[in-house]
């Protein structure tokens, strides 16, 4: 099979050229054919790289704030905090952290192991500002960033680690010479030396976590300076393209998290996205004509209080934080949800609870698939390639890199599942092949008790984009209970708008 192509040159670069049209007013059209045997849909840009589609796939992840303000009941230290104030109670146990974690359904985490105090927790060569010159118990013996990983790996997790790039304690951070210009002392002494230190903790990170914070309004210690300082370029302080270049050596599947430019903040920390949500752009909503594949990810709180532990504070409810699942993981974004260990260095035995709650209702809600059992019918099936298909078992044959599509030129379609006996339905769940860029713009869920008659399902919510993933209760509310859901003998999903033929990987049904 070939694909045709055409376009405008003239006629004397053209001359020798053996396929070409007729000239017109010097102009000729020029024929290109491309040999596409498999029939592959041309991608929609922007598409996003290997490393990105891997970092998707994790889509749900614990944050885990500790440090140095876990001991003095601060949110942001000032660098001048005594190395001997990091004094946990107990041997800190990232095991348990990752171990919780699992419990709830996520599959990483990421380890704060450097705030915006400077203090590290790993002995670090860069700075005095460590664990290893805490002189307390179980402080002098602390690496996170070891354990971590290592208990990341025995439990089959991934992995990363939060380092803030703003210093509060060095005196190299917004240091500016006798011109008054900004020198490079701290990006090369300390940040890219910090960053090369964790990348060798080990290659597999799936994420490296750089707050954006450039100064002003926080006074720092700044190695005795006692001052307010500010940065005006992040990018260009920190060099972020370099860093991003020589951290990928390493770990070539980490994707740099905020200043690295691989992936966006979602732009709120409540925990949730916008219903319409392109993976270009930025924000809540992305935009759909973004040029460059930015996906979201949402970070947000799971207790009461800080970032940080602090004493008194309590965890969200399951039903909360499903209701933040279905608003981030459900709304083509990711969700890394902060869990604080407190000063033992384990997490608190409410959130370990409320953590394995949390995992059993997604179990419950989300874990047994309807669609497999169900006969598929569509409305149009992409022509055949020389070795794969298109067909719509591929939308539920359990496998990422098969999908269901239309031919060029056809952007609506149905898809309808069908059942002998009429299913109880809730939630579905509809992914793209985003490997050849996102493309569902609008569609609509129905519902039908006797197979014939149909009802539009899943109330006033956006059914607009669709991305990576996205999940819809189709008594049209994330907030509300579980219910009874909805008697059905066939589900039907229209797609109104694409930006071109659609492609879905995966359609499941709960």
């Amino acid at each position: 099979m070939k694909t045709i192509f055409y376009a405008l040159a003239a006629t004397t670069l053209l001359a020798a050229t053996p396929l070409r049209a007729a000239a017109q007013d010097g102009i000729q059209l020029q024929e290109y054919q491309f040999d596409n045997p498999e029939n592959t849909p041309r991608p929609v840009f922007p598409v996003p790289t290997a490393r990105q589609l891997k970092w998707n796939e994790t889509e749900f992840y614990a944050f885990f704030h500790y440090g140095m303000n876990t001991y003095t009941d601060a949110e942001w230290g000032d660098g001048s905090e005594a190395n001997s104030r990091f004094n946990p109670t107990a041997p800190p146990n990232p095991k348990q952290w990752l171990t919780a974690a699992q419990a709830a359904g996520m599959k990483g985490g990421i380890a704060v192991v450097k705030h915006h105090d400077g203090f590290c927790l790993w002995p670090t060569k860069t700075t005095d500002h460590h664990v290893g010159n805490s002189g307390t118990k179980y402080g002098a013996t602390t690496n996170i960033p070891r354990d971590f990983a290592k208990a990341a790996e025995e439990l089959g997790m991934k992995y990363g680690f939060y380092v803030s790039p703003w210093d509060l304690n060095s005196p190299y951070w917004g240091k500016k010479d006798a011109q008054g210009n900004y020198t490079d002392e701290y990006a090369k002494k300390v940040f890219f030396e910090q960053c090369a230190e964790l990348a060798e903790f080990g290659k597999d990170q799936f994420e490296m976590w750089f707050d954006g914070a450039t100064g002003g309004d926080h006074k720092g210690y700044y190695g005795g300076a006692n001052e307010y300082r500010t940065i005006d370029n992040a990018s260009t302080y920190y060099d972020i393209p370099n860093l991003r270049d020589s951290i990928h050596n390493v770990c070539p599947d980490i994707i740099l998290w905020g200043v690295g430019g691989e992936a966006r903040w979602i732009g709120n920390e409540q925990g949730w996205a916008g219903e319409t949500n392109w993976a270009m752009g930025s924000g809540e909503y992305g935009n759909e004509s973004g040029w460059q594949w930015q996906p979201g990810e949402s970070d947000a709180k799971a207790t009461s209080k800080g970032w940080f532990w602090h004493s008194g504070e309590t965890i969200l409810s399951a039903d909360a934080l499903f209701k933040m699942y279905l608003e981030t993981v459900g709304r083509n974004a990711t969700l890394i949800l902060n869990i604080p260990p407190d000063k033992s260095g384990s997490l608190p035995n409410a959130t370990v609870s409320r953590m394995e709650e949390l995992g059993k209702m997604l179990q419950k809600r989300l874990g047994t698939d309807l669609a497999p059992a169900a006969t598929i019918e569509v409305s149009e099936t992409r022509t055949k390639g020389r070795s794969v298909n298109y067909d719509a078992s591929n939308l539920t044959d359990g496998k990422k890199d098969t999908y269901w599509a239309t031919n060029d030129g056809t952007t609506a379609a149905t898809i309808t599942f069908r059942w002998e006996e009429a299913q109880t339905v809730r939630y579905v769940a509809l992914m793209e092949y985003i490997r050849l860029g996102q493309r569902i713009k609008g569609f609509t869920i129905e519902t039908s008790e006797d197979g014939e008659n149909f009802t539009r399902r899943c109330g006033s919510i956006a059914t607009t984009t669709v991305g990576y993933k996205r999940i819809l209760p189709l008594n049209g509310s994330t907030a509300s209970s579980y219910g009874a859901g909805f008697k059905a003998k066939a589900l039907r999903i229209t797609i109104n708008d694409s930006k071109a033929c659609p492609l879905l990987h995966t359609v499941s049904i709960f």
